[in-house]
This record gives C-alpha cells, sequence and structure tokens, in this order.
C-alpha cells in the first residue's frame, strides 16, 4: 500500500478499504443511489470474501441507500462482516433487512433527520442529539426504542424531562471510518459536487469521523491539480480527507441507480414542466388529485416517495408549480422532485443544501404541508409505513417530516388488494395521532373511496366517492367503524374526469371571507369577486352568507364597489345570482356598482341583474366605479 504521507492522497479502493479494521463503526453517506460510493462497497465486499475481514462492522446510515436488490449496502449484507446496523431506512437494501428480521445482526431504525443531526452532533463533541422527534413511535423506549428484533438490548435513545416537557436523547458514538462520494477532488484532497444531484451529510460525517479520530475515505469521479478547484465550490475541505479513489468504473458512479448522468438533475439547464409524463387516469390519479386540492399557493411542500409522488405530476399536468415550492427531504428546494430509483433529485430546482439543514427546516416546522404514504392506519389514526411482518421498510425521513409539518396529507389506496389497510391497531407505529391532536396539528387520509380526517377518538369520514355505498364499499372494508361526518359530502366528480380538474383556478381563488374591506369614513364597501367561480346553488349561499355577516353589523345603508374581473358564474345560476344580489342590494345598500374589462362577462351578467331589477350597467374600470357610485 502506498504511504500516504509522502505520495499524496489518492489510492486504490482495495487499499483504501484495508484500513478499515474489525470492530469499527463505518458511516456511508447516499440517498437510494445518490452520493453512494458505490465502489468502495464493492471494494469492501470483496476484500471480506477474499479475507475474511474485517469482522464484526456496525453500519451506521441517514438515508435509504440501495436499489432494492444487488447494489449499495447489499454488498455489506455478509453475516459476519456486519455486526450491527443503525439505519434511517431498510426497504432498498433487502438483503440487510433480511440478516435483521432473521436475528442475525443487531437492528435499529432511527429517524433518517435524527441520523443526519446525529453526525453533526458527534463532529461536535455532544453527548448525542436532543430531539421531540420520535415522541410516541417505534423509537420511543415507551413503544421499542428503535429495536428491530430480540436479539437487539443496546438501548440507544432515552426518554428525558426537561424544563417540564419530554424530549428524546439519542446518544452519539464514535465514527471510526467515513464512505463519501464527490463528483472532484484536488492533490490536498479537497472535493466539489458539481456533477452529483445532492450534496447530502457528506461534510457532517466526514467531520464526525476525523473529529472522532477516524479515517475518511472519497470516491470521486475524477481529478484536479492543486488549486484548481474554486473554493466556494469545495463542500469537503482536504483537512479532513484521508483517502482518495477514482471511481474504477463508470457503473460504480453513476449520478443516481437510475441515471448514468443528468445534467437537469445537476442544474446545468431548466426542463420544460410541460414535458413531463402526466399520470393515467388511474386510483393513484385520483388519491393524487384530490391530495392535490390541499395545497395553497406559496406554501413550501414535501413529498414522499411513492404515492406522494403523484402530487408533483397534478401538479405539473395542471400547471401549478411556480405557485408553491416543492422540496425533498436530502436537500431539494423548488423544482420538480423525481421519483423511482431517480427519488431524491430534482430538475428546475432553486437550490440544494446539505441533508441535516434540510431536517433543520422541517423539524422547526417549515413545512406548510407535507403529502406522505398510507400503508396502515388504525383506530386512532396512528399510521404504520415501517414494517409488516417479515418485511422491513424502516422510517426513512417519515417521523420527522410527519410530526413536525403544519399539515399532513396521507395517500393510498384504500386496500391493498384484497388486504385490509384499515385495521384496529398497527403493527408499527410511524406516526403517533395523539402526538399530532396534541399539537393541534390538522391531518387528512385520502384514499380513492374516501376521505378521512383526524379528530379526537380516531378517525373521522368526511367524503366519500360518488356512487359508493358507505356500508358495502368502506365499512364493510374497516375492523374498525370510524366515525362519519354528519355533513359527508362526495368527493368532488372533477377528480375522477379525464379533463384537467383547473386547480391554478381552483388555488388562486380568495377566500370569501377575504374578499371583503369597508372603508368607514367614505362608507363604501368593497367587495372583490375577482377569479371567483360560482359553481353551485351551494356557492351562491355562501356568498350570501358573508355578505350579510359583513354588512349587518355596519346598522345602515353604504355604497358599493364590486370587482367582477375573471369572475365565473355558471349558466344555471344567473337568476339565482341575479336573485340573491337584488336582495342584497334592497337589504344593504344606498348604490352599488360593478366593474369588469371582461366586455363578454358585462355582457352576459347585465341582463341578468336587470332582471331582476338591479342596474345593469357595469364599468370597465374601478376608477369609474368608484366615481359614480354615489351617483
Amino acid at each position: 500500500m502506498k504511504d500516504l504521507r509522502t505520495s499524496g492522497k489518492q489510492v486504490s479502493a482495495a487499499d483504501a478499504v484495508a484500513l478499515i479494521r474489525d470492530g469499527d463503526t463505518l458511516a456511508t453517506s447516499g440517498f437510494v443511489g445518490i452520493g453512494f460510493a458505490e465502489n468502495l462497497a464493492v471494494a469492501l465486499e470483496r476484500r471480506f470474501l477474499d479475507t475474511a475481514t474485517p469482522q464484526g462492522l456496525t453500519l451506521v446510515y441517514a438515508a435509504g441507500q440501495g436499489d432494492g436488490g444487488e447494489r449499495g449496502l447489499n454488498h455489506l449484507a455478509h453475516p459476519g462482516l456486519v455486526a450491527a446496523v443503525v439505519g434511517g431506512h431498510w426497504g432498498l437494501c433487502p438483503k440487510l433487512q433480511a440478516m435483521a428480521v432473521a436475528g442475525q445482526i443487531d437492528a435499529w431504525n432511527l429517524p433518517q433527520g435524527v441520523l443526519s443531526h446525529l453526525f453533526r452532533d458527534i463532529a461536535a463533541g455532544k453527548p448525542g442529539h436532543l430531539s421531540r422527534v420520535g415522541l410516541g413511535t417505534f423509537v420511543d423506549p415507551l413503544h421499542g426504542g428503535g429495536k428491530l428484533n430480540a436479539r437487539t438490548t443496546t438501548e440507544r435513545v432515552k426518554r428525558i424531562e426537561l424544563d417540564g416537557e419530554t424530549f428524546l436523547f439519542y446518544k452519539a458514538f464514535p465514527i471510526d471510518v467515513a464512505f463519501i462520494r464527490a463528483t472532484t477532488a484536488d492533490v490536498h484532497g479537497n472535493l466539489t459536487m458539481e456533477r452529483e444531484a445532492l450534496t447530502l451529510e457528506s461534510l457532517a460525517i466526514a467531520m464526525a469521523a476525523h473529529n472522532s479520530g477516524g479515517i475518511v475515505i472519497a470516491q470521486v469521479e475524477r481529478l484536479a491539480d492543486a488549486g484548481a478547484l474554486p473554493p466556494r465550490q469545495v463542500k469537503v475541505p482536504g483537512v479532513l480527507v484521508d483517502c482518495v479513489v477514482v471511481a474504477e468504473r463508470p457503473e460504480y458512479h453513476w449520478q443516481t441507480f437510475a441515471e448514468p448522468y443528468s445534467a437537469a438533475f445537476a442544474g446545468e439547464f431548466r426542463v420544460p414542466a410541460a414535458s413531463l409524463p402526466e399520470l393515467p387516469p388511474s386510483e393513484r390519479k385520483v388519491i393524487a388529485r384530490r391530495a392535490a386540492l390541499e395545497l395553497t399557493p406559496n406554501a413550501v411542500v414535501n413529498l414522499g416517495i411513492g404515492m406522494p409522488e403523484g402530487v408533483a405530476a397534478v401538479a405539473a399536468e395542471e400547471g401549478v408549480i411556480d405557485l408553491m415550492t416543492l422540496t425533498a427531504e436530502p436537500g431539494v428546494v423548488g423544482g420538480i422532485p423525481a421519483g423511482g430509483l431517480n427519488f431524491g433529485a430534482a430538475i428546475n430546482t432553486q437550490a440544494v443544501i446539505d441533508q441535516p439543514y434540510q431536517f433543520d427546516f422541517y423539524d422547526g416546522g417549515g413545512l406548510d404541508i407535507a403529502f406522505l404514504g398510507l400503508a396502515q392506519a388504525d383506530a386512532e389514526g396512528n399510521l404504520n409505513v415501517s414494517k409488516f411482518g417479515p418485511r422491513l421498510a424502516g422510517a426513512g425521513g417519515f417521523i420527522n417530516i410527519s410530526q413536525n409539518a403544519q399539515r399532513v396529507v396521507f395517500m393510498g389506496s384504500f386496500m391493498a388488494g384484497a388486504q385490509r389497510k384499515f385495521v384496529q391497531r398497527v403493527e408499527h407505529r410511524t406516526f403517533a395521532a395523539a402526538e399530532a391532536l396534541r399539537r393541534g396539528q390538522p391531518v387528512l387520509y385520502v384514499t380513492e373511496r374516501g376521505v378521512f380526517r383526524l379528530v379526537d377518538g380516531g378517525l373521522e369520514l368526511i367524503e366519500i366517492a360518488p356512487g359508493l355505498d358507505l356500508a358495502r364499499d368502506l365499512l364493510a372494508h374497516m375492523d374498525f367503524r370510524p366515525r362519519v361526518a354528519a355533513d359527508l359530502r362526495q368527493m368532488d366528480a372533477a377528480l375522477f374526469a379525464d379533463a384537467p380538474m383547473n386547480l391554478r383556478e381552483r388555488l388562486t381563488a380568495r377566500p370569501l371571507a377575504q374578499r371583503f374591506a369597508y372603508d368607514a369614513q367614505a362608507r363604501i364597501m368593497y367587495i372583490n369577486f375577482e377569479r371567483l367561480t360560482v359553481r353551485t346553488p351551494a356557492d351562491v349561499a355562501a356568498v350570501r352568507a358573508e355578505i350579510e355577516r359583513h354588512m349587518a353589523p355596519i346598522g345602515e345603508r353604504v355604497w358599493g364597489v364590486v370587482n367582477y374581473d375573471h369572475f365565473h358564474l355558471a349558466p344555471e345560476l344567473e337568476d339565482a345570482w341575479g336573485a340573491m344580489v337584488s336582495d342584497m342590494v334592497a337589504r344593504y345598500y344606498a348604490n352599488v356598482t360593478r366593474y369588469t374589462t371582461s366586455g363578454f362577462l358585462r355582457a352576459k351578467l347585465g341582463p341578468a341583474l336587470a332582471k331582476r331589477g338591479v342596474a345593469p350597467h357595469i364599468y370597465e374600470t374601478a376608477e369609474e366605479a368608484r366615481r359614480h357610485v354615489r351617483g
């Protein structure tokens, strides 16, 4: 092996992994296949198969790192090589998963965000990570402390009281070896990531290993001379890096496990959102559309893997991506998150930040809404997405995200084939309904057959799909009887239609309560019906009620100026609208003027008002309407 003190930091993969000792704790970076040092994993596997060393490693990783088959951490799933695993997500590593389920290794599942933060705390020499994340879930010591089998006895999580509040304390431990990945290294080991889709927790892991007295091994695609790398592009400084390994084969350094290289994922250019494929008509599209109705303009959003990915597809199809900021937990801010084995990457991003900082933002309540998978729900409203009999998926970032988003929408099919998903008690508690109720967090459960919300005492059915029978099609397939709302509504018919559901129009519609402004000095009530859509008699009734709510307390007749720009009235409601307006004018106003820039709407609405004895003239500008309101 080369003498690193005289020959620089570049070594072969075999020489790098030869530095790993029996019993070491190995931390690896990566998200699915993004940022994972595949060449180093292959070399470590080869060394073990050839020499039966090293033995008894403890493997630590935050996000799932694998392809669900052979790649990623599946290379390390050999009895004897690994003795213990502390992982954030297990579903992509079926070979490690099988060892954990069989009791061949000690195994823990801790939240992805907690582990990414724990790397920073280890780097800082702290005793551990203090957090509310995980309270009431399977990582809470009251429910197992994250341990995954009977063999596992070491406690890595403690409940503690601080100033009268309960927290979870995740214990720190030294990192002996770090596997990280970058695009380019110079001779000093400085690393840049210009062709990587994410930067992940590489810096935190490298710092944790270095400050633990361990070694940092970086896999790169290429080398640069000293001084060639712009300092501001260096993501991991060379002072933290001990060994640099240039990938021996192109397939060992693919950008993702599905994509050798995408310039769009690297942020080299922007892709037209219209070029993205639409979701075909299906139950999945119905669920994604219903979930998308919960979006609001300017919201910061997280989309989970699987079913929630459909929300991005619907948002692109409906042309509303620009109205919100989509994010993904490994560090993507803005743009459109990718799916499948590209999950974690995104196109048209605004920024890509390190994963621990993304979870700082999430844990602090920065997410306005999160859309996450619904695998199994119980009578209390708890959710399980992490463990089903012998199948161990793991929580990933689900616990951090579901616990701390301002609102959360769980999405999934009502049934899993013939298997029930709404059970009396979940097998593994990944989401704690009691904690959500304590925090006052709004929670929805969206399926293609109905929509539930979390209330005191469990689930309440608030919407049912058109044409379904409540008893036959829903209740008969649940292990418990949910509360049924007194005003149970039908799910919007547009969710099931082939045509777009005009989501942009729905999202940009202002709430009725925000459409009224009264100038007490001038005695003028300004009403803004801009972009308001009136589709049903209930819409007309809602407008009447809101006018009465604002006008009745004034106690005298006032002047009114109404904005009808881009107003839409269903043709069959013209008489009902005219009757409502006539009644409101007679009861509350000295005079009302109206305006819209739409000649078509002036021609259409004027006669409808005249038919009810209301002045039919509608002005073209707000200034004209104000000038003529007093006659």
